[in-house]
């Protein structure tokens, strides 16, 4: 039987969470869970009640993106486990094409290009991310900046059993850490050169309205992994 993949929207007063949900029911693999993580919202909960049939929804206190993902983790029966963002839309052979690379690679870890979106589903760049070619590439990028759009990410659940789930006290920067972490942790980040998931750029996501937080953060955690980073790079 094909392996189940446990699909993980956290949810807080986005208007776009219908979308994330149906691109993820339109999906070709069929063996799939889809756990919706409300991170205590005030709007557009109503939005979730017709896919109810199709998840699991659960509702907490909130504790920001990473206290949501890992509540949906924490939850999932899959052996693997995606991240969709409540903003964004998985293609439909995301999970399919994916799965078939890390099953072929022998991967514990992948993330792959990605399109983006305006508001209105419009896509205005087919194709995103930094081209990268080796594993080494991978980390030398991650020394200098997050090369990993996480909503393109697949991982095996229990690489999470082993070295942690993502940091709930880093609002803006919890992907960024949880990359560094494994790769110091000798996790191999696979690349797949397809643009699988469309990320929406818009005026509310939280990378525009608090990027001096997000800076301050990014440069406070790189700082943290910048000695085993190095001495990472000088085996390389």
């Amino acid at each position: 039987m094909d392996p189940k993949v446990t699909v993980v929207i956290p949810f807080y007063n986005c208007p776009y969470i219908g979308r994330a949900i149906q691109s993820v029911i339109d999906q070709s693999y069929p063996n799939l869970e889809i756990i919706v993580v409300d991170d205590d919202s005030v709007r557009h909960t109503e939005l979730i009640w017709p896919y109810a049939g199709h998840l699991h929804y659960y509702r907490k206190v909130n504790g920001g993106t990473a206290s949501a993902v890992n509540f949906g983790i924490l939850n999932a029966t899959g052996e693997y486990v995606a991240w969709l963002s409540s903003d964004d839309m998985f293609k439909p052979d995301k999970i399919e094409r994916q799965l078939e690379f890390m099953k072929r690679s022998q991967a514990e870890f992948s993330f792959t290009a990605y399109a983006v979106m305006d508001k209105n589903d419009i896509i205005t760049e087919s194709f995103a991310g930094t081209p990268i070619s080796t594993h080494n590439d991978i980390y030398r990028l991650l020394a200098l900046y997050n090369p990993i759009n996480g909503c393109t990410m697949m991982c095996r659940k229990d690489v999470f059993a082993r070295y942690g789930l993502f940091n709930e006290s880093l609002p803006y920067t919890q992907d960024y850490e949880m990359w560094l972490r494994m790769v110091v942790n000798g996790i191999k980040l696979h690349y797949l050169p397809e643009a699988l998931t469309i990320y929406r750029f818009h005026d509310q996501m939280g990378s525009i309205r608090y990027r001096p937080q997000l800076l301050e953060e990014f440069f406070r955690v790189q700082a943290a992994y910048k000695d085993r980073m190095q001495r990472l790079l000088e085996r390389l």
